[in-house]
Protein backbone atom coordinates (compact mmCIF):
# COMPACT_ATOMS: atom_id res chain seq x y z
CA UNK A 1 0.00 0.00 0.00
CA UNK A 2 1.66 3.18 -1.13
CA UNK A 3 1.88 6.02 1.36
CA UNK A 4 2.02 9.61 0.23
CA UNK A 5 2.19 12.83 2.20
CA UNK A 6 4.04 16.14 2.20
CA UNK A 7 7.32 15.70 4.12
CA UNK A 8 7.89 17.83 7.22
CA UNK A 9 10.21 20.81 7.09
CA UNK A 10 13.84 19.75 6.96
CA UNK A 11 13.08 16.20 5.88
CA UNK A 12 14.62 14.89 2.64
CA UNK A 13 12.34 15.27 -0.36
CA UNK A 14 10.25 12.23 -1.16
CA UNK A 15 10.32 10.79 2.36
CA UNK A 16 7.02 10.93 4.27
CA UNK A 17 6.99 12.05 7.90
CA UNK A 18 6.49 9.62 10.78
CA UNK A 19 2.75 10.29 11.06
CA UNK A 20 2.21 10.00 7.31
CA UNK A 21 3.93 6.62 7.31
CA UNK A 22 1.21 5.36 9.67
CA UNK A 23 -1.66 6.49 7.43
CA UNK A 24 -3.04 5.11 4.18
CA UNK A 25 -3.01 7.17 0.98
CA UNK A 26 -4.98 10.37 0.83
CA UNK A 27 -8.32 9.65 -0.77
CA UNK A 28 -10.80 6.79 -0.33
CA UNK A 29 -8.54 4.56 1.77
CA UNK A 30 -7.81 7.30 4.30
CA UNK A 31 -11.50 8.29 4.45
CA UNK A 32 -12.57 4.71 5.03
CA UNK A 33 -9.86 4.19 7.65
CA UNK A 34 -10.90 7.37 9.47
CA UNK A 35 -14.56 6.37 9.46
CA UNK A 36 -13.64 2.91 10.74
CA UNK A 37 -11.57 4.39 13.58
CA UNK A 38 -14.36 6.77 14.68
CA UNK A 39 -16.88 3.93 14.65
CA UNK A 40 -14.55 1.70 16.68
CA UNK A 41 -13.94 4.49 19.19
CA UNK A 42 -17.65 4.65 19.92
CA UNK A 43 -17.86 0.87 20.02
CA UNK A 44 -15.16 0.70 22.70
CA UNK A 45 -17.01 3.27 24.81
CA UNK A 46 -20.30 1.38 24.62
CA UNK A 47 -19.05 -2.21 24.93
CA UNK A 48 -17.13 -1.43 28.10
CA UNK A 49 -19.99 0.32 29.85
CA UNK A 50 -23.31 -0.89 28.44
CA UNK A 51 -24.03 -3.48 31.14
CA UNK A 52 -23.33 -0.95 33.89
CA UNK A 53 -25.46 1.70 32.19
CA UNK A 54 -28.47 -0.57 31.90
CA UNK A 55 -28.19 -1.90 35.45
CA UNK A 56 -27.13 1.26 37.35
CA UNK A 57 -28.89 3.99 35.36
CA UNK A 58 -31.87 2.26 33.70
CA UNK A 59 -32.16 -0.05 36.76
CA UNK A 60 -32.81 -3.27 34.87
CA UNK A 61 -31.85 -6.63 36.45
CA UNK A 62 -28.77 -8.23 34.94
CA UNK A 63 -30.84 -11.19 33.72
CA UNK A 64 -33.03 -8.84 31.65
CA UNK A 65 -29.99 -6.99 30.31
CA UNK A 66 -28.38 -10.27 29.24
CA UNK A 67 -31.60 -11.39 27.53
CA UNK A 68 -32.01 -8.11 25.62
CA UNK A 69 -28.41 -8.01 24.40
CA UNK A 70 -28.58 -11.68 23.39
CA UNK A 71 -31.82 -11.11 21.46
CA UNK A 72 -30.25 -8.22 19.59
CA UNK A 73 -27.18 -10.26 18.71
CA UNK A 74 -29.23 -13.22 17.45
CA UNK A 75 -31.49 -11.10 15.22
CA UNK A 76 -28.41 -9.32 13.96
CA UNK A 77 -26.89 -12.56 12.71
CA UNK A 78 -29.62 -12.94 10.10
CA UNK A 79 -29.82 -9.21 9.39
CA UNK A 80 -26.16 -9.14 8.42
CA UNK A 81 -26.80 -11.29 5.33
CA UNK A 82 -29.73 -9.13 4.25
CA UNK A 83 -27.76 -5.93 4.86
CA UNK A 84 -24.93 -7.23 2.71
CA UNK A 85 -27.30 -8.10 -0.11
CA UNK A 86 -28.83 -4.61 0.01
CA UNK A 87 -25.34 -3.11 -0.20
CA UNK A 88 -24.49 -5.26 -3.22
CA UNK A 89 -27.67 -4.30 -5.02
CA UNK A 90 -28.24 -0.65 -4.09
CA UNK A 91 -24.73 0.57 -3.37
CA UNK A 92 -22.43 -0.05 -0.42
CA UNK A 93 -21.67 3.63 0.23
CA UNK A 94 -25.33 4.60 0.48
CA UNK A 95 -26.13 1.52 2.57
CA UNK A 96 -23.30 2.25 4.99
CA UNK A 97 -24.40 5.85 5.42
CA UNK A 98 -27.96 4.65 6.03
CA UNK A 99 -26.80 2.07 8.57
CA UNK A 100 -24.69 4.65 10.43
CA UNK A 101 -27.58 7.11 10.45
CA UNK A 102 -29.91 4.43 11.83
CA UNK A 103 -27.29 3.62 14.47
CA UNK A 104 -27.27 7.28 15.52
CA UNK A 105 -31.02 7.27 16.03
CA UNK A 106 -31.32 3.89 17.73
CA UNK A 107 -28.38 4.48 20.06
CA UNK A 108 -29.91 7.82 20.99
CA UNK A 109 -33.09 5.94 21.90
CA UNK A 110 -31.12 4.07 24.57
CA UNK A 111 -30.96 7.39 26.41
CA UNK A 112 -34.77 7.29 26.69
CA UNK A 113 -35.22 3.62 27.63
CA UNK A 114 -36.92 3.14 30.99
CA UNK A 115 -38.56 -0.30 30.77
CA UNK A 116 -37.66 -3.86 29.84
CA UNK A 117 -39.61 -4.21 26.59
CA UNK A 118 -38.48 -0.88 25.19
CA UNK A 119 -34.92 -1.96 26.03
CA UNK A 120 -35.40 -5.26 24.14
CA UNK A 121 -36.84 -3.46 21.11
CA UNK A 122 -33.94 -1.00 20.87
CA UNK A 123 -31.46 -3.81 21.52
CA UNK A 124 -32.83 -5.70 18.52
CA UNK A 125 -32.70 -2.60 16.32
CA UNK A 126 -29.11 -1.84 17.33
CA UNK A 127 -28.22 -5.51 16.83
CA UNK A 128 -29.42 -5.18 13.24
CA UNK A 129 -27.27 -2.06 12.83
CA UNK A 130 -24.13 -3.72 14.19
CA UNK A 131 -24.50 -6.72 11.87
CA UNK A 132 -25.43 -4.69 8.80
CA UNK A 133 -22.49 -2.39 9.47
CA UNK A 134 -19.98 -5.19 8.96
CA UNK A 135 -21.55 -6.76 5.89
CA UNK A 136 -22.30 -3.47 4.10
CA UNK A 137 -18.78 -2.15 4.76
CA UNK A 138 -17.14 -5.17 3.15
CA UNK A 139 -17.83 -4.13 -0.48
CA UNK A 140 -16.21 -0.75 0.27
CA UNK A 141 -13.12 -2.43 1.69
CA UNK A 142 -12.92 -4.61 -1.40
CA UNK A 143 -13.46 -1.70 -3.80
CA UNK A 144 -10.83 0.57 -2.26
CA UNK A 145 -8.28 -2.04 -1.20
CA UNK A 146 -5.75 -0.90 -3.81
CA UNK A 147 -2.79 -2.93 -5.02
CA UNK A 148 -2.25 -4.59 -1.65
CA UNK A 149 -5.74 -5.33 -0.27
CA UNK A 150 -4.47 -7.69 2.44
CA UNK A 151 -2.31 -4.92 3.88
CA UNK A 152 -5.20 -2.46 3.82
CA UNK A 153 -7.53 -4.91 5.54
CA UNK A 154 -4.89 -5.53 8.20
CA UNK A 155 -4.49 -1.78 8.65
CA UNK A 156 -8.25 -1.44 9.19
CA UNK A 157 -8.18 -4.19 11.84
CA UNK A 158 -5.33 -2.45 13.64
CA UNK A 159 -7.22 0.88 13.48
CA UNK A 160 -10.32 -0.85 14.81
CA UNK A 161 -8.45 -2.29 17.78
CA UNK A 162 -6.83 1.07 18.50
CA UNK A 163 -10.21 2.82 18.42
CA UNK A 164 -11.82 0.22 20.68
CA UNK A 165 -8.92 0.49 23.14
CA UNK A 166 -9.13 4.29 23.33
CA UNK A 167 -12.90 4.07 23.70
CA UNK A 168 -12.49 1.60 26.54
CA UNK A 169 -10.08 4.00 28.27
CA UNK A 170 -12.68 6.77 28.04
CA UNK A 171 -15.27 4.39 29.43
CA UNK A 172 -12.93 3.59 32.31
CA UNK A 173 -12.97 7.23 33.40
CA UNK A 174 -16.77 7.31 33.36
CA UNK A 175 -16.99 4.00 35.22
CA UNK A 176 -14.66 5.35 37.89
CA UNK A 177 -16.92 8.40 38.32
CA UNK A 178 -19.90 6.02 38.49
CA UNK A 179 -22.55 8.70 37.98
CA UNK A 180 -25.61 8.78 35.73
CA UNK A 181 -24.29 11.74 33.65
CA UNK A 182 -21.01 9.88 33.10
CA UNK A 183 -22.77 6.77 31.79
CA UNK A 184 -25.17 8.87 29.70
CA UNK A 185 -22.20 10.62 28.10
CA UNK A 186 -20.83 7.25 26.96
CA UNK A 187 -24.10 6.24 25.30
CA UNK A 188 -24.32 9.69 23.73
CA UNK A 189 -20.71 9.35 22.59
CA UNK A 190 -21.58 6.09 20.85
CA UNK A 191 -24.43 7.82 19.01
CA UNK A 192 -22.11 10.66 18.00
CA UNK A 193 -19.55 8.15 16.71
CA UNK A 194 -22.21 6.65 14.43
CA UNK A 195 -23.06 10.15 13.21
CA UNK A 196 -19.39 11.05 12.68
CA UNK A 197 -18.86 7.87 10.68
CA UNK A 198 -21.87 8.70 8.47
CA UNK A 199 -20.55 12.21 7.82
CA UNK A 200 -17.06 10.90 7.00
CA UNK A 201 -18.49 8.43 4.49
CA UNK A 202 -20.06 11.32 2.55
CA UNK A 203 -16.52 12.09 1.36
CA UNK A 204 -16.12 8.58 -0.01
CA UNK A 205 -16.71 8.22 -3.76
CA UNK A 206 -19.20 5.67 -5.02
CA UNK A 207 -17.33 2.45 -5.85
CA UNK A 208 -17.75 1.11 -9.39
CA UNK A 209 -20.45 -1.51 -9.84
CA UNK A 210 -19.25 -5.05 -10.54
CA UNK A 211 -21.21 -6.85 -13.28
CA UNK A 212 -23.31 -9.79 -12.11
CA UNK A 213 -22.41 -13.08 -13.86
CA UNK A 214 -25.29 -14.45 -15.97
CA UNK A 215 -25.56 -17.70 -14.02
CA UNK A 216 -25.49 -16.21 -10.52
CA UNK A 217 -28.47 -16.56 -8.19
CA UNK A 218 -30.04 -14.40 -5.50
CA UNK A 219 -28.34 -16.14 -2.55
CA UNK A 220 -25.11 -17.46 -4.03
CA UNK A 221 -23.23 -17.34 -0.74
CA UNK A 222 -25.57 -19.88 0.85
CA UNK A 223 -24.76 -22.50 -1.79
CA UNK A 224 -21.08 -21.72 -2.30
CA UNK A 225 -19.36 -24.82 -0.91
CA UNK A 226 -15.83 -23.40 -0.50
CA UNK A 227 -17.12 -20.30 1.24
CA UNK A 228 -19.34 -22.28 3.59
CA UNK A 229 -16.42 -24.59 4.43
CA UNK A 230 -14.21 -21.60 5.24
CA UNK A 231 -17.04 -20.06 7.28
CA UNK A 232 -17.46 -23.18 9.43
CA UNK A 233 -13.71 -23.51 9.98
CA UNK A 234 -13.45 -19.85 10.90
CA UNK A 235 -16.40 -20.23 13.27
CA UNK A 236 -14.60 -22.99 15.15
CA UNK A 237 -11.30 -21.10 15.24
CA UNK A 238 -13.07 -17.90 16.36
CA UNK A 239 -13.99 -19.53 19.66
CA UNK A 240 -10.58 -18.43 20.90
CA UNK A 241 -11.46 -14.72 20.72
CA UNK A 242 -13.13 -15.09 24.13
CA UNK A 243 -9.85 -16.22 25.69
CA UNK A 244 -8.38 -12.81 26.61
CA UNK A 245 -11.70 -11.20 27.60
CA UNK A 246 -13.49 -14.11 29.31
CA UNK A 247 -11.40 -17.20 30.02
CA UNK A 248 -8.08 -15.64 30.99
CA UNK A 249 -9.42 -13.14 33.58
CA UNK A 250 -11.37 -15.89 35.37
CA UNK A 251 -8.42 -18.28 35.18
CA UNK A 252 -5.97 -15.72 36.59
CA UNK A 253 -8.18 -14.66 39.49
CA UNK A 254 -9.65 -18.01 40.50
CA UNK A 255 -7.08 -20.62 39.50
CA UNK A 256 -3.58 -19.08 39.67
CA UNK A 257 -1.43 -17.31 42.29
CA UNK A 258 -0.54 -14.52 39.85
CA UNK A 259 -1.28 -10.94 40.97
CA UNK A 260 -4.78 -9.81 40.03
CA UNK A 261 -3.42 -6.86 38.09
CA UNK A 262 -2.17 -9.40 35.57
CA UNK A 263 -5.75 -9.44 34.21
CA UNK A 264 -5.25 -5.90 32.91
CA UNK A 265 -1.60 -6.52 32.09
CA UNK A 266 -2.15 -9.42 29.71
CA UNK A 267 -5.11 -7.65 28.06
CA UNK A 268 -2.98 -4.57 27.42
CA UNK A 269 -0.19 -6.76 26.04
CA UNK A 270 -2.63 -8.53 23.73
CA UNK A 271 -4.06 -5.24 22.49
CA UNK A 272 -0.68 -3.60 21.88
CA UNK A 273 0.62 -6.60 19.94
CA UNK A 274 -2.52 -6.72 17.77
CA UNK A 275 -2.32 -3.00 16.97
CA UNK A 276 1.39 -2.98 16.18
CA UNK A 277 1.87 -6.33 14.42
CA UNK A 278 -1.33 -6.98 12.43
CA UNK A 279 -0.11 -5.30 9.23
CA UNK A 280 3.28 -7.04 9.31
CA UNK A 281 1.82 -10.47 10.09
CA UNK A 282 -0.71 -10.16 7.26
CA UNK A 283 1.99 -9.63 4.64
CA UNK A 284 1.82 -12.03 1.67
CA UNK A 285 -1.56 -13.49 2.70
CA UNK A 286 -3.02 -13.00 -0.76
CA UNK A 287 -4.90 -16.19 -1.71
CA UNK A 288 -6.75 -19.13 -0.09
CA UNK A 289 -3.60 -21.27 -0.08
CA UNK A 290 -1.56 -18.76 1.92
CA UNK A 291 -4.57 -18.21 4.18
CA UNK A 292 -4.66 -21.95 4.84
CA UNK A 293 -1.01 -21.91 5.89
CA UNK A 294 -1.63 -19.02 8.30
CA UNK A 295 -4.66 -20.83 9.73
CA UNK A 296 -2.42 -23.83 10.38
CA UNK A 297 0.09 -21.61 12.18
CA UNK A 298 -2.77 -20.03 14.11
CA UNK A 299 -4.00 -23.40 15.37
CA UNK A 300 -0.50 -24.28 16.56
CA UNK A 301 0.08 -20.96 18.31
CA UNK A 302 -3.35 -20.73 19.95
CA UNK A 303 -3.04 -24.32 21.19
CA UNK A 304 0.45 -23.68 22.57
CA UNK A 305 -0.70 -20.46 24.23
CA UNK A 306 -3.54 -22.29 25.97
CA UNK A 307 -1.17 -24.94 27.35
CA UNK A 308 1.10 -22.21 28.75
CA UNK A 309 -1.93 -20.61 30.40
CA UNK A 310 -2.85 -23.95 31.92
CA UNK A 311 0.68 -24.37 33.28
CA UNK A 312 0.36 -21.07 35.16
CA UNK A 313 -2.16 -22.71 37.48
CA UNK A 314 0.32 -24.92 39.32
CA UNK A 315 3.31 -22.66 40.04
CA UNK A 316 4.37 -19.83 42.32
CA UNK A 317 3.24 -16.22 41.94
CA UNK A 318 5.95 -14.78 39.72
CA UNK A 319 6.49 -17.93 37.71
CA UNK A 320 2.76 -17.85 37.00
CA UNK A 321 3.02 -14.20 35.95
CA UNK A 322 5.91 -14.98 33.59
CA UNK A 323 4.04 -17.93 32.09
CA UNK A 324 0.95 -15.76 31.55
CA UNK A 325 2.99 -13.13 29.72
CA UNK A 326 4.59 -15.79 27.52
CA UNK A 327 1.22 -17.45 26.96
CA UNK A 328 -0.38 -14.15 25.92
CA UNK A 329 2.42 -13.40 23.47
CA UNK A 330 2.20 -16.84 21.85
CA UNK A 331 -1.60 -16.79 21.82
CA UNK A 332 -1.68 -13.30 20.28
CA UNK A 333 0.59 -14.43 17.47
CA UNK A 334 -1.97 -17.12 16.72
CA UNK A 335 -4.76 -14.54 16.90
CA UNK A 336 -2.92 -12.37 14.36
CA UNK A 337 -2.37 -15.28 11.96
CA UNK A 338 -6.01 -16.29 12.31
CA UNK A 339 -7.21 -12.74 11.58
CA UNK A 340 -5.04 -12.55 8.47
CA UNK A 341 -6.34 -15.90 7.22
CA UNK A 342 -9.96 -15.09 8.04
CA UNK A 343 -9.85 -11.78 6.17
CA UNK A 344 -8.42 -13.48 3.10
CA UNK A 345 -11.05 -16.23 3.21
CA UNK A 346 -13.81 -13.66 3.67
CA UNK A 347 -12.72 -11.59 0.66
CA UNK A 348 -10.66 -13.97 -1.47
CA UNK A 349 -13.30 -16.70 -1.72
CA UNK A 350 -16.25 -14.34 -2.18
CA UNK A 351 -17.88 -13.63 -5.53
CA UNK A 352 -16.82 -10.02 -6.27
CA UNK A 353 -20.31 -8.86 -7.24
CA UNK A 354 -21.82 -10.14 -3.96
CA UNK A 355 -19.15 -9.28 -1.38
CA UNK A 356 -21.70 -7.87 1.06
CA UNK A 357 -23.88 -10.97 1.00
CA UNK A 358 -20.84 -13.23 1.38
CA UNK A 359 -19.50 -11.17 4.28
CA UNK A 360 -22.89 -11.47 5.96
CA UNK A 361 -22.63 -15.26 5.77
CA UNK A 362 -19.06 -15.17 7.08
CA UNK A 363 -20.19 -12.90 9.91
CA UNK A 364 -22.93 -15.38 10.76
CA UNK A 365 -20.27 -17.96 11.58
CA UNK A 366 -18.31 -15.47 13.70
CA UNK A 367 -21.48 -14.47 15.53
CA UNK A 368 -22.31 -18.07 16.40
CA UNK A 369 -18.80 -18.50 17.79
CA UNK A 370 -19.14 -15.33 19.84
CA UNK A 371 -22.40 -16.58 21.35
CA UNK A 372 -21.09 -20.08 22.15
CA UNK A 373 -17.53 -19.30 23.24
CA UNK A 374 -18.08 -18.31 26.89
CA UNK A 375 -20.12 -21.42 27.70
CA UNK A 376 -17.78 -23.78 25.83
CA UNK A 377 -14.55 -22.31 27.17
CA UNK A 378 -15.95 -22.20 30.68
CA UNK A 379 -17.10 -25.81 30.53
CA UNK A 380 -13.85 -27.21 29.18
CA UNK A 381 -11.15 -25.11 30.81
CA UNK A 382 -12.73 -23.93 34.07
CA UNK A 383 -14.92 -26.92 34.92
CA UNK A 384 -12.96 -29.88 33.53
CA UNK A 385 -9.48 -28.64 34.40
CA UNK A 386 -6.44 -30.08 32.62
CA UNK A 387 -8.34 -32.48 30.32
CA UNK A 388 -10.48 -29.57 29.16
CA UNK A 389 -7.46 -27.41 28.40
CA UNK A 390 -5.94 -30.24 26.35
CA UNK A 391 -9.23 -30.70 24.47
CA UNK A 392 -9.35 -26.99 23.66
CA UNK A 393 -5.77 -27.00 22.43
CA UNK A 394 -6.46 -30.08 20.31
CA UNK A 395 -9.58 -28.47 18.84
CA UNK A 396 -7.69 -25.42 17.58
CA UNK A 397 -4.81 -27.54 16.35
CA UNK A 398 -7.11 -29.82 14.34
CA UNK A 399 -9.04 -26.88 12.86
CA UNK A 400 -5.81 -25.21 11.84
CA UNK A 401 -4.40 -28.35 10.24
CA UNK A 402 -7.66 -29.15 8.44
CA UNK A 403 -8.26 -25.67 7.06
CA UNK A 404 -6.07 -25.68 3.97
CA UNK A 405 -6.91 -29.17 2.64
CA UNK A 406 -10.66 -28.79 3.31
CA UNK A 407 -10.94 -25.42 1.59
CA UNK A 408 -8.80 -26.63 -1.32
CA UNK A 409 -11.05 -29.68 -1.73
CA UNK A 410 -14.15 -27.49 -1.63
CA UNK A 411 -12.73 -25.17 -4.31
CA UNK A 412 -11.91 -28.11 -6.56
CA UNK A 413 -15.33 -29.71 -6.23
CA UNK A 414 -17.63 -26.67 -6.24
CA UNK A 415 -19.62 -26.12 -9.47
CA UNK A 416 -20.41 -22.58 -8.32
CA UNK A 417 -16.73 -21.68 -8.01
CA UNK A 418 -16.02 -22.98 -11.51
CA UNK A 419 -18.98 -20.96 -12.83
CA UNK A 420 -17.50 -17.75 -11.43
CA UNK A 421 -14.08 -18.57 -12.81
CA UNK A 422 -15.56 -19.15 -16.30
CA UNK A 423 -17.81 -16.08 -16.10
CA UNK A 424 -14.94 -13.77 -15.17
CA UNK A 425 -12.52 -15.17 -17.73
Amino acid sequence: MALTAKPPAGAPAGRPGPIARLLPDRGPRRVLAGATFVNALGSGMFMSSSALYFTRVVHLPMSQVAFGLFAGAMVGLVAGILGGRIADRWGARETQIGVMSAGTVFMGCFLLVDAFWSFVLISILTGVVFAADKSSRAPLIRAFGGDDPARFRAYLRAATNLGISLGALAAGVAIQLDTAPAYLSLVGGRALAFAGCAVALLWLPRPPRIPVPPLSGRWDALRDRPYLAATVLNCLMSLHFAVPTFLLPLWIVEHTDAPRWMVSGVLVLNTVLVITLQVAVSKNVSDPASAGIRMRWAGLAVGAGLLLMMAAGDVSTWVAAALLVAATAVYTLGELWHAAAAMEYSFGLAAPHAQGQYSGVFGLGSGVAEALAPALLGLLALSMGRPGWFLLGALFLVVGLASRPLVAWAVRTSPLTRTYEVSSA
